[in-house]
C-alpha cells in the first residue's frame, strides 16, 4: 500500500456498498452517508455485500485515488454496525487488507517487561 501523510485519518464506511461503485459513486457516498469531503485527504474504505472485496477512496491532493482488492479466500472483517463510519488506524488498515481480523488481534508471544 502507498504511504499515508501524516495525520490522515482512516475511515471504514459500515455497511455494505455495491462494489460497481467508481470514483463517482463512492465520492458521493462519502458526501452523503458519511458526511464528509472526499478531498479531505483521509481515506475511506468500502465493503461489498459477500465480504471478499474492498475498495479505498482517497484524495492526494491533485485528484482521487482508488485502491480496490479481492481476497481469494477469507473475508475482510467489518464493524457490526449498519451505517455511519468506524475510525481506524494503519496498523488496523494493514491488517484489514491481509484479512485479518483487526478487532482482535492477538500477540504470538507475551510483552517484555523493560528494565
Amino acid at each position: 500500500m502507498i504511504g499515508l501523510p501524516a495525520g490522515t485519518r482512516i475511515w471504514i464506511a459500515a455497511g455494505f456498498t455495491d462494489m460497481r461503485c467508481g470514483f463517482n459513486g463512492l465520492a458521493a457516498k462519502v458526501e452523503s452517508a458519511l458526511l464528509d469531503d472526499p478531498f479531505s485527504g483521509h481515506v475511506f474504505a468500502f465493503r461489498g455485500r459477500r465480504g471478499n472485496v474492498i475498495k479505498l477512496l482517497w484524495s492526494s491532493g491533485d485528484g482521487l485515488c482508488m485502491f480496490a482488492k479481492r481476497l481469494e479466500h477469507g473475508r475482510f472483517i467489518w464493524p457490526q454496525a449498519t451505517e455511519g463510519k468506524v475510525h481506524l488506524t494503519p496498523a488496523q488498515l494493514s491488517m484489514l487488507l491481509e484479512g485479518i481480523n483487526w478487532k482482535q488481534p492477538e500477540r504470538t508471544a507475551p510483552l517484555m517487561s523493560v528494565l
